[in-house]
């Protein structure tokens, strides 16, 4: 006996229910794709993001620690002078700067521009110097002229 095909109306077959045929992948996974630089660019991009909602909060802890009085905003300012809060505060550092570069990068590619894979490697390749350089230089722009007295 031969199993019966469902077709639709115009005698085309039906596709079969999602997950009805386990033998295919239903998308790709990590394990299919080879990595490479613009994956990772993409996945930094995120990334930063998300950093990026957290740098918001400690905007917002450092307002509040403000509005509560000067015990709260020197506790606040003395975790965010720690190894601890500077540690973080160069990561935000580096997020705000490759975002931004990735940003940019994202409006030029929407342009059908800078596509090939060369170019979009190399590309990505600048936004994550970019990120470190400007970091770098803005952070020890910083220490070199020290606090205001």
């Amino acid at each position: 006996s031969m199993a019966q095909v469902s077709t639709d109306a115009q005698g085309t077959p039906a596709k079969p229910a999602p997950g009805a045929n386990r033998s295919m992948p239903l998308s790709p996974h990590l394990q299919v794709w080879r990595w490479h630089i613009t994956m990772a660019g993409s996945i930094a991009h995120r990334a930063t993001g998300v950093a990026l909602y957290g740098a918001a909060l400690l905007a917002a802890g450092w307002a509040l620690a403000l509005a509560l009085g000067p015990d709260a905003y020197d506790a606040y300012a003395g975790f965010l002078g720690s190894w601890m809060g500077l540690l973080i505060l160069f990561g935000i550092t580096v997020s705000i700067f490759y975002h931004l570069a990735s940003g940019l990068r994202h409006l030029y590619w929407d342009t059908a521009r800078g596509l090939e894979p060369k170019t979009a490697n190399r590309l990505t390749v600048a936004c994550f110097a970019c990120a470190i350089v400007f970091s770098l230089v803005l952070w020890v722009g910083a220490f070199a002229l020290g606090a205001p007295q």
